[in-house]
């Protein structure tokens, strides 16, 4: 059973805003430029692991999922693009290594197996989605229109989460392990985008 964004937020912290005049705004900055930053890699991920399994025999089902996948994260990295440029927020200046890391970490899960893949799936969203709810959360009273468009994906990543468990994500070689990793690299890239 899926938790709300309610539910997760009440069991963690979520930030307080922060004080002064101006500081809404550079949360906002940050905020933007994260999810900018994570919905690029998914974008790259999704697209590495199509690139890699696409084509290949008995490999048609899951080339089909991660075309609709790749599909939902570009819908919404083209409204972070928006929210940056209405907002004149500039994206993070690690977006170049973040396509590269994306992409390696995309066609190297899929070359291990279709599970891997999955198992890669299942760990990112895992992250994200919590992040998202955590930012749901705070900018709920003050921007409820931000908050509304962030449930939204929040729904299609826990949907993605998902399926990958479904399609067999904790079945894959050094999974604990592999999921594990994966995790750590998103709660750092997370962190690191926000800043710079």
């Amino acid at each position: 059973m899926t938790q709300s964004a309610e539910d997760i937020a009440a069991a963690r912290r979520i930030p307080l805003p922060r004080p002064g005049v101006g500081q809404d705004k550079a949360r906002l900055a940050e905020i933007l430029r994260v999810d900018h930053a994570g919905e690029f890699a998914a974008v790259h991920i999704y697209r590495a692991q199509r690139a890699v399994l696409e084509g290949r025999k008995g490999k048609d089902a899951i080339a089909a999922d991660l075309t609709e996948m790749e599909g939902h994260e570009a819908v919404h990295l083209a409204r972070f693009e928006a929210l940056l440029t209405e907002n004149r927020v500039r994206p993070t200046a690690m977006i170049p290594l973040w396509k590269l890391a994306a992409t390696a970490l995309g066609a190297g899960t899929a070359l291990i197996s279709e599970k891997a893949a999955h198992a890669c799936t299942e760990a990112v969203e895992s992250v994200i989605e919590k992040h998202y709810a955590d930012q749901i959360e705070e900018v709920r009273e003050r921007d409820p229109e931000l908050a509304a468009e962030l449930t939204k994906f929040r729904e299609e990543e826990l949907a993605h989460h998902d399926h990958a468990i479904e399609h067999g994500s904790r079945e894959a070689p050094a999974y604990r392990l592999l999921s594990s990793v994966i995790k750590v690299g998103c709660k750092a890239a997370i962190k690191i985008s926000e800043r710079i």
